[in-house]
């Protein structure tokens, strides 16, 4: 890989590392570290990866550094389901996008992850698994229950309407 194709690369990808970091951590600084890793990362084992795979490694190394960042912060506290419970929020505000903010911040973060990958990134099952090194079929649990937390958390549209 030549420095202009590592420059392509950082052109074309570096915003949407950057818009998934951030929406996991909330915090701006953290997701400038955590993408700018990533590309030094990528750097190091620019010679070692595929022709056509670089989106996808980028995003593979963002989210485990991420993961890295997230084990450091809490060192002894595990990855937790949520419990099914109905939550419910009972405010007469409307806005849309801030209770689906509110709620994706109540996801386990390997939820809120895979959700955040398949929905606003666009990755394929089989994608989000190589990125967070789960099996298809856990990624598929994962969204399938995080959609079901929000839409219990959130409730049908016309109640937010």
């Amino acid at each position: 890989m030549t420095v202009s194709e590592f420059n392509k690369c950082i052109d074309d990808y570096s915003d949407g590392i950057y818009r998934f970091i951030l929406k996991n951590c909330k915090d701006e600084n953290i997701a400038k570290d955590i993408v700018q890793d990533s590309f030094e990362k990528f750097w190091l084992k620019k010679n070692d990866i595929q022709k056509g795979k670089e989106k996808s490694y980028l995003f593979t190394v963002a989210y485990h550094t991420f993961i890295d960042y997230k084990r450091k912060e809490k060192e002894n506290k595990k990855l937790n389901e949520i419990e099914e419970k109905n939550y419910c929020d009972t405010n007469q505000y409307n806005d849309i996008q801030e209770q689906l903010h509110k709620a994706l911040d109540l996801l386990p973060e390997i939820q809120k992850s895979v959700l955040l990958l398949r929905d606003y990134e666009g990755y394929s099952y089989q994608e989000i698994a190589e990125i967070t090194l789960l099996n298809e079929s856990q990624v598929k649990v994962y969204i399938f229950r995080a959609r079901k937390f929000l839409q219990q958390y959130i409730g049908s549209i016309e109640q937010l309407l």
